[in-house]
C-alpha cells in the first residue's frame, strides 16, 4: 500500500478569492512505513500578496518565495509523485480544494495537464474525519492529536507544510494502531536463536524460556508499544498479574 501524508500552506482561506498554495510537503508511506520523509517539498511563488492572518500562523512571507517557482513549474512533477497514491491529509477539503484551484487554473491557461482535478489520479482520505470518528466531541486538531497520541510536537512554532506532513503521518500511524512499524523495526533486527536441541526427545514438548537479556529486551519493546499507541498495548493489558 502507498500512501502521501501531504500538507499545504496558503496565502489565506478562499482559493475562489485568488488564494494560492505558496508550499506544499509530502512524505511517503509504503505498508505504514516512512519511506521518504521529503518525498516533495516545494515552496511556491503565488504571484500575490500573502494575506497578515496567514503569515502570523505559517511565517511565509513574499520576499521568502521571490526567487521560488510558480505553482505551473511544478504541477507536472507533484502529479507523477502523488499518482496512484491515497492522499492522507489533514482537512483534506481544503487542501484538496485549494489544489483543484490551482490545476484548474493551470488548465485554463492552455497548459494540458493529464487531470483535471487531483481526485483523477489518487484517492484522498480525510485524516481529520477519521479523528473525529475515533474521538467525537474532542478536539481534533494535529496539535491536540499529538498530545493524545504522547506524539512530540515541541519544535511545531509555526506551521510548515513539510513539518505538518510529518508529524501527521506519526499521527495517522499512532491513530490508526501504530504498531506495525515497530514490528517492522523488529523483523529487520531479528537473529534466529541457537537452540540446542541436543537431549530433547521427539514427541515432548520443547520448552525455551527467555534469558534476563531477552526478558528486558522484551519489556523494553512493550514500553515502546505503549507509548506509541496511546496506552494501547494489549500484551501489558492483558497480562496475567502476580
Amino acid at each position: 500500500m502507498r500512501q502521501i501524508v501531504l500538507d499545504t500552506e496558503t496565502t489565506g482561506l478562499d482559493p475562489a478569492e485568488g488564494h494560492a498554495i505558496i508550499e506544499i510537503g509530502a512524505v511517503e508511506l509504503i505498508n505504514r512505513r516512512v519511506t521518504n520523509a521529503d518525498l516533495f517539498h516545494e515552496y511556491i511563488n503565488p504571484h500575490r500578496t500573502i494575506d497578515a492572518a496567514a503569515i502570523e500562523i505559517h511565517g511565509i512571507t513574499n520576499e521568502m518565495l521571490a526567487d521560488k517557482p510558480c505553482f505551473a513549474d511544478v504541477v507536472e512533477r507533484f502529479l507523477a509523485v502523488v499518482e496512484g497514491a491515497e492522499l492522507l491529509i489533514h482537512n483534506a477539503p481544503f487542501d484538496v480544494g485549494f489544489l483543484n484551484a490551482e490545476i484548474r487554473r493551470v488548465r485554463e491557461s492552455g497548459r494540458p495537464l493529464p487531470v483535471k482535478q487531483i481526485e483523477d489520479c489518487c484517492s484522498i482520505v480525510d485524516t481529520l474525519a477519521l479523528a473525529r470518528q475515533l474521538h467525537p466531541g474532542q478536539k481534533n486538531s494535529l496539535d491536540a492529536l499529538c498530545k493524545r497520541y504522547g506524539i512530540d510536537n515541541s519544535h511545531r512554532v509555526q506551521h510548515g507544510a513539510r513539518l505538518d506532513a510529518v508529524i501527521l503521518a506519526d499521527v495517522y500511524l499512532a491513530m490508526t494502531g501504530g504498531q506495525t512499524a515497530l514490528f517492522a523495526d523488529a523483523v529487520e533486527a531479528f537473529e534466529p536463536l541457537a537452540i540446542d536441541i541436543g537431549e530433547w526427545v521427539a514427541g515432548e514438548p520443547l520448552v525455551i524460556r527467555a534469558s534476563a537479556e531477552e526478558s528486558a529486551a522484551h519489556e523494553a519493546c512493550l514500553e515502546r508499544i505503549d507509548k506509541k499507541s496511546g496506552g494501547r498495548c494489549l500484551w501489558k493489558v492483558l497480562r496475567p498479574s502476580g
